[in-house]
């Protein structure tokens, strides 16, 4: 059946060609005489002189086994062959064109899927600003958010997620990240707490049972957390809860403390009877920031995707700037 095939082929004049046996530069060059039809004007159109246009004409005439191009009483007029391949070329070329152009990135046009890893604590920041933004300038620009951050270095070098958004030590080789903001931790009380009504001291501060937000994550992120372990507690354990949207309401009806970025303390306590006060101890603040690998760092579609989070998360910035955080006095 092969024998038949490559027979076939053969009869038709089909042949299979090694591009890299070709100058793909002589495709330019044909493509001027096939429209000029004139040599020394498909010359001047792709910058060759007329001897080395007529040199190129030679060797296209050997590549195609064909003329191309001949005279007549008429003029110069394309072969059959050289008709052929007039009707054909401009589109192939113009294939190989758009392939070369780098394409700016229209967000209007926008189809497509963009999935983040983010912390349930930073989607509580970052989305109620970054929604409504890609909503009026990406309207069809599906935004997909994980809160899975086990593995994520990983997955983003997989391209399973896009971009990830946390606190990160350092950044491996072949990684970027931007930082989003500097944050810090304060704490919680419900409005009517007993402690409120006395002196805010390490001590009482450490008495008090303490609800602790599970990180649920590895790789570096989700770790803001890890100072409350750091603290010396009293054996009494902590209440341990497994996300950041429970934890305030647990803390409102109760007399829990509970120890979390500003940013989300204040958002927490807008909805809830909550007081915000300053740690009697002292934490560490901490950088968020926004992680993404190099195979997609060049890609117009995600900097710019990039670049609206970060504008989001100038928003916060400024959205939630510092009053700091009461002091008991």
């Amino acid at each position: 059946m092969t024998a038949a095939l490559d027979a076939g082929m053969e009869a038709s004049g089909a042949r299979r060609t090694n591009l890299a046996s070709v100058d793909l530069n002589l495709l330019v060059a044909l493509e001027a005489l096939l429209e000029q039809r004139n040599v020394t004007h498909a010359g001047q159109r792709v910058g060759l002189s007329q001897p080395a246009m007529s040199r190129a004409l030679a060797r296209l005439r050997g590549m195609f086994n064909d003329d191309l191009l001949v005279r007549t009483s008429a003029g110069p007029t394309l072969t059959a062959r050289g008709e052929q391949l007039l009707a054909r070329l401009p589109s192939a070329l113009g294939v190989i064109r758009e392939i070369l152009v780098s394409r700016s990135f229209r967000p209007e046009e926008a189809k497509s899927k963009v999935t983040v890893a983010m912390p349930e604590h930073q989607a509580l920041v970052l989305l109620p600003r970054l929604l409504p933004r890609l909503r009026s300038r990406a309207p069809n620009l599906d935004l997909v958010v994980s809160p899975l951050l086990a593995g994520s270095l990983k997955r983003l070098e997989s391209g399973e997620i896009d971009l990830a958004v946390g606190q990160v030590d350092g950044t491996p080789s072949g990684f970027f990240r931007r930082t989003l903001y500097t944050d810090r931790f304060v704490c919680l009380l419900r409005r009517d707490h007993p402690s409120l009504q006395h002196e805010w001291t390490a001590d009482r501060f450490l008495a008090l049972r303490h609800a602790v937000i599970s990180p649920g994550a590895e790789g570096g992120f989700g770790h803001i957390y890890d100072a409350i372990a750091n603290l010396n507690l009293p054996d009494r354990d902590p209440l341990i809860v497994p996300n950041v949207m429970a934890a305030p309401m647990m803390v409102a009806e109760s007399d829990l403390v509970l120890t979390v970025p500003r940013r989300v303390a204040m958002r927490a306590a807008a909805m809830l009877p909550l007081t915000v006060v300053e740690p009697p101890v002292e934490l560490p603040s901490y950088e968020v920031s926004l992680i993404w690998h190099e195979r997609h760092h060049r890609d117009a579609e995600h900097g710019w995707t990039r670049s609206e989070i970060a504008a989001a998360a100038t928003e916060v910035v400024h959205s939630l700037a510092e009053p700091p955080a009461a002091r008991v006095a």
